[in-house]
């Protein structure tokens, strides 16, 4: 993948998110990751109450969506229309979820936007991210939101590395990912729409749109 086809506007939708406004000025979409606590808490005062329950502060929940009696919730977070939250799921904070997401069991989420229909059902980790519509993560797959050696994370690219200045930024997903079970997304991954990453991967770089990433050195584009 090159610099370009990681812009905002190539690897997101942004009709299929609340959070539309929050990448307005971006030109990638790590540079909203540090926005996301504001915007989350400035939405939610404006959120319509015949529409949304507010059950503790800063928490904003679609009255639609199906909550389970052993999940927690912190705010700042918003919970979208017609979505399920399973039981034992963690979320941190800072988290703003879309409509029709699934967010599973044992699944943490942490300063993240998951976008509309966005599916991360079983044993889950995503931390400083951003998932595209549609996009869903298999079993056990995490995103790795920090280097080991705590310096700033850089995005490698094919004409390039980029500086994003930030230490925590685990991974950009744009529409219908698949990520294969028990897989890994290091700090800085990008990935392209409609593309499929194998089972028991380790993803630390930026791969195209409309690929089949088997491992770095094999990586295959996809036939419709």
């Amino acid at each position: 993948m090159n610099k370009e086809n990681a812009r905002t506007t190539a690897l997101l939708d942004l009709e299929h998110t609340i959070a539309a406004p929050l990448f307005e000025k971006t030109r990638y979409p790590w540079e909203a990751l540090s926005g996301i606590k504001g915007f989350i808490l400035e939405t939610g005062k404006g959120l319509d109450p015949d529409e949304y329950d507010h059950p503790s502060e800063d928490v904003w929940i679609h009255k639609t969506a199906k909550v389970f009696p052993s999940a927690y919730i912190a705010g700042p977070c918003i919970i979208g229309e017609g979505t399920e939250v399973r039981h034992c799921a963690f979320i941190r904070g800072s988290a703003l979820v879309g409509k029709n997401c699934v967010v599973g069991n044992s699944t943490e989420l942490k300063n993240v936007i998951l976008f509309d229909n966005v599916q991360v059902p079983h044993y889950n980790y995503v931390g400083d991210s951003i998932l595209g519509y549609k996009s869903h993560m298999g079993a056990g797959s995490i995103t790795s939101n920090v280097k080991s050696d705590k310096t700033p994370v850089k995005v490698h690219f094919e004409d390039g590395d980029i500086e994003t200045g930030l230490k925590k930024f685990g991974a950009m997903l744009g529409n219908c990912v698949e990520v294969g079970c028990g897989s890994v997304l290091n700090p800085g991954t990008v990935i392209g729409s409609n593309s499929n990453v194998y089972p028991l991967s380790s993803v630390r770089h930026a791969v195209d749109s409309d690929s089949i990433y088997k491992n770095r050195g094999e990586i295959a584009e996809k036939h419709n």
